[in-house]
C-alpha cells in the first residue's frame, strides 16, 4: 500500500509531529503505541479530515500500531482530541451546528442505530458478549472473567431498584433481553422491553418466549402505561440533549409514585456540543454522551437523585473482554464480513478502551425517584 513516488519513512506534517510527540508516540517507533505508518498518503487524510481521516486510513490498511488502545489512551489523557478539534475548526463548528440546528436524534432518526448499528448481525455480537448478551459495561468488583462480571451487573441493577415479586418493570432499550430475563427469572418480576433494533426484537422474544416478558419494536416517546420501576441500559446515549425532557418526561409519567429508575449510561467528563465524526459515521449514527452538568440540569425538578455510582475504569476492561472475544471469533465471522469491517470493529472497541482509560468516559448508574416516594433509599454496591 506504500505509494511508490514517497519515501515509506518520510517523516510527518510538523502538526502531527508535535501532537504525536506531546502524547509520548514516535512515528515508526519501537513502542507498542508508536504509529507504523504504511502510506503517507495517511498524513493529507489527517490534515484534511482529522479524527475521520485517522479512522478511515486505519481502516484502509494505511497505519497499523501493536497496541491501539495504549495509542488511543496516550493520545486521550493529553486531550488532544480537543486540540485537533481546534485545529480543525471548521468542520468542528459544523458538527456543533448539526446538533444546534437539527435534531439527529428526532422521532424519524430513532431507528437508524438500529438498523446501521444492532442489526449488522446477531453473529457478531454472539461471537463477542457474554452468554447474556449484556452490550453495556460489565462490573468487575467480585468477577474475574466476563460472564461473570455481566450477571454481576445485572443483579446489581436488580438490587438497587429494590425489584419484588409481580412488580411490574419497563426496560427502555432493552438489548437483546438479558437483563428482562435475568429480573423476571430471579426476581419475578413482569417485563415490558422496547427497542429500535428488529434483530434484538426476535432475539429477545426467543430467549424469553416462556417468562412474563413483552418486547416491543418502538420508540420511547410512544411508551404508554403505568409501571412501578423503571430501567435503562445503555441506550440513552441515544437520546441527545434536545430529547433529554421528553426522555425523562415520559419516564416520570409512567413511573408509580413510589418507584424507582436506574439509568445506566456513558458520561463524558466534560459537556461538549460535537461528536466524534469516524464514530458517528461507522457505530453510533446520531449518538451524543450525556455530560453530568446536562444530566443535572435536565432532572431538576423531575426527579430526585437517590444514588449516583460511577464505575468508568470498569468499562475499559469490558471492551478489551469484548476485543478478545471478536478476535478469537473472527474465523467463524471472515466469510461474511471482510477485512475493513474487521479493521473497523477493532478500531471502535479500542479506541473506545483508550477512551475510558484517559478517563474520558465515565459509566453512570443514577437511581431517580419521584419527589412523591416516601422511603428512604439505601445505596447498593
Amino acid at each position: 500500500m506504500h505509494s511508490p513516488d514517497m519515501p515509506r519513512h518520510a517523516e510527518p506534517p510538523r502538526t502531527i509531529g508535535l501532537l504525536l510527540a506531546e502524547a509520548g508516540i514516535r512515528v515508526n517507533g519501537d513502542a507498542p503505541w508508536d504509529m507504523q505508518v504504511l502510506d503517507n498518503s495517511l498524513y493529507q487524510r489527517i490534515l484534511l479530515h482529522g479524527s475521520l481521516g485517522l479512522g478511515e486510513a486505519y481502516m484502509d490498511g494505511l497505519w497499523e500500531v501493536e497496541r491501539l488502545d495504549e495509542f488511543f489512551h496516550r493520545l486521550l489523557r493529553r486531550d488532544l482530541n480537543e486540540k485537533v478539534g481546534g485545529w480543525l475548526r471548521w468542520r468542528l463548528i459544523a458538527s456543533i451546528l448539526r446538533h444546534r440546528l437539527l435534531n439527529p436524534q428526532s422521532p424519524g432518526r430513532a431507528f437508524q442505530v438500529g438498523e446501521r448499528h444492532y442489526d449488522i448481525g446477531n453473529d457478531v455480537f454472539q461471537a463477542m458478549l457474554d452468554p447474556t448478551m449484556s452490550y453495556s459495561c460489565a462490573y468487575w468488583a467480585k468477577a474475574d472473567n466476563l460472564a461473570d462480571a455481566q450477571r454481576h451487573k445485572l443483579e446489581l441493577i436488580c438490587r438497587k431498584l429494590e425489584l419484588q415479586p409481580g412488580e411490574r418493570l419497563l426496560d427502555i432499550g432493552c438489548g437483546w433481553g438479558g437483563l428482562a430475563h435475568h429480573a423476571a427469572t430471579h426476581h419475578g418480576v413482569n417485563v415490558v422491553g422496547v427497542t429500535v433494533s428488529r434483530q434484538q426484537l426476535e432475539y429477545a422474544r426467543k430467549q424469553c418466549a416462556d417468562l412474563p416478558v413483552q418486547f416491543e419494536f418502538q420508540d420511547y416517546r410512544k411508551l404508554e402505561g403505568s409501571f412501578d420501576k423503571a430501567v435503562s441500559v445503555g441506550m440513552f446515549e441515544h437520546v441527545g440533549p434536545k430529547n433529554y425532557p421528553a426522555y425523562f418526561d415520559t419516564v416520570h409519567r409512567m413511573l408509580a409514585d413510589q418507584g424507582l429508575f436506574l439509568l445506566h449510561t456513558i458520561g463524558d467528563y466534560t459537556t461538549t456540543r460535537a461528536t466524534d465524526p469516524w464514530m458517528e459515521k461507522y457505530v453510533f449514527p446520531n449518538g451524543k454522551l450525556p455530560s453530568a452538568r446536562q444530566l443535572t440540569e435536565v432532572l431538576e425538578r423531575r426527579f430526585v437523585i437517590e444514588d449516583w455510582h460511577n464505575f468508568g475504569p470498569d468499562y475499559d476492561r469490558t471492551l478489551m473482554a469484548w476485543w478478545a472475544n471478536f478476535d478469537a471469533g473472527w474465523p467463524r465471522l471472515r466469510n461474511r464480513y471482510d477485512s475493513r469491517f474487521c479493521r473497523m470493529w477493532k478500531y471502535y472497541l479500542l479506541s473506545c478502551a483508550g477512551f475510558f482509560r484517559a478517563r474520558q468516559g465515565q459509566l453512570w448508574q443514577l437511581v431517580l425517584s419521584k419527589r412523591q416516594r416516601s422511603a428512604t433509599y439505601r445505596s447498593v454496591r
